[in-house]
C-alpha cells in the first residue's frame, strides 16, 4: 500500500484555536500585613478566520505568540488583580479581542486552588497558609460571534455518606450479579459546571458569592437527600443550586460512583454488619446529567471546546 495520498483527495481546515495552557499564576495581595493569596492555572486560547494562514502556509503574521499570551496573564494579574477567576478571564478575553481586531473570540479557562490560613493559638496566621481538599474551582469565559458566555464550577469535590442511600428495583438479567440494597455507602467525586444567565453577567455577578453558595448547597443536598439512586441525588443537587441562585441558567454534572462493597469476612469466622468495606475504583458507574432552569434559552456555544468532564 502506498504512503502517498490518493490523487484528487481534498481537505480543508476545520475548527481550530491555539494558545498557552496551564499558566500557574499565584497573586499575593500585600497592601496590609495580613496577606491574601490567589492560586490559579490559566489557559488562554484564541480563534479567528485570519489565523488560518498559520495552519495552511506557516504565515504567522496574525499569530499572537503563545508566549505573549502567557506574559499577558501575569501582567494583567498585576494591573487588574484577580478577584474571581470569572472576572479575571473576562478581563483577558476583552484584552485580546479589543487589542487585535482579527481575534474574533476564544476560550479562557481557569482552575483555582484554595488555601486556608494556618491556625496559630486559634487564629489564622497573617501570611502562612495550608492547601485545602475541598475541590478545585473551575471557570471559563467563551467569546463566540461577539457573545460572551461565562461558566463557573468545581471538580474533585469528593463526598461520601455511610448510610441514607439505596439501590433496588432495577431489571434483572442472566448477567445481573449485583444484589439489591436498602443501605449502602454512596461516594462520588463531583464535577459540576454552571452557566450564568447573560442578563446576570451584564448586570454584574458576585462570582465568589455564587461559588460559595452553590458548593454549600451541593454538599448540603448530598448529605440530606435520602438517595434511591445517584441520579436522583444529582438532580436534587442541581435543582437546589438553581433555586438558590437566580443568576444560573443550568448546571451540568459528572459524578462517578465510587463503589464500596462490604468485605467478605465470614470465611474467617468474622461477622461484618456493614463495618468493613473494600473501595473498588474500577470499573465504576458514571452518572452525567444537566439540570436546566425552565424557560431559559440554550447556549451551546458556552460549552464549545470545554474539556470533557472525564
Amino acid at each position: 500500500m502506498s504512503d502517498q495520498p490518493a490523487p484528487g483527495v481534498a481537505v480543508h481546515l476545520g475548527a481550530n484555536k491555539y494558545g498557552k495552557a496551564e499558566n500557574r499564576l499565584v497573586r499575593i495581595t500585600r497592601d496590609t500585613t495580613r496577606h491574601e493569596i490567589e492560586d490559579l492555572s490559566i489557559t488562554s486560547q484564541l480563534r479567528g478566520e485570519a489565523l488560518a494562514g498559520s495552519f495552511l502556509t506557516g504565515d504567522n503574521s496574525r499569530i499572537v505568540a503563545t508566549d505573549t499570551q502567557k506574559n499577558t496573564v501575569f501582567a494583567l494579574a498585576k494591573t487588574h488583580g484577580v478577584g474571581s477567576p470569572e472576572r479575571f478571564l473576562t478581563i483577558l478575553s476583552q484584552h485580546f479581542t479589543d487589542s487585535f481586531d482579527w481575534i474574533e473570540g476564544g476560550l479562557w479557562q481557569a482552575e483555582q486552588y484554595t488555601w486556608e490560613r494556618i491556625l496559630v493559638d486559634g487564629s489564622g496566621h497573617d501570611h502562612s497558609f495550608v492547601r485545602t481538599g475541598g475541590g478545585t474551582r473551575l471557570a471559563s469565559v467563551q467569546v463566540v460571534d461577539g457573545a460572551t458566555h461565562v461558566t463557573g464550577g468545581v471538580k474533585d469535590l469528593v463526598v461520601l455518606k455511610s448510610t441514607g442511600s439505596e439501590f433496588r428495583g432495577y431489571p434483572k438479567t442472566a448477567f445481573t450479579t449485583l444484589p439489591e440494597t436498602s443501605d449502602r455507602i454512596m461516594a462520588t467525586s463531583v464535577t459540576a459546571r454552571w452557566r450564568y444567565l447573560p442578563d446576570a453577567v451584564a448586570a454584574g455577578v458576585d462570582y465568589n458569592a455564587v461559588f460559595a453558595d452553590v458548593t454549600r448547597v451541593l454538599l448540603e443536598q448530598f448529605a440530606v437527600v435520602h438517595s434511591l439512586a445517584l441520579q436522583q441525588t444529582l438532580f436534587e443537587m442541581g435543582r437546589a443550586a438553581i433555586e438558590t441562585r437566580p443568576e444560573l441558567a443550568e448546571i451540568r454534572f459528572a459524578m462517578p460512583n465510587k463503589h464500596h462493597f462490604v468485605y467478605d469476612l465470614a470465611r474467617f469466622g468474622l461477622d461484618n454488619p456493614g463495618e468493613v468495606f473494600i473501595a473498588d475504583d474500577r470499573p465504576y458507574g458514571l452518572i452525567e446529567g444537566t439540570v436546566v432552569r425552565d424557560g431559559v434559552a440554550g447556549a451551546p456555544d458556552a460549552w464549545r471546546d470545554v474539556p470533557s468532564f472525564v
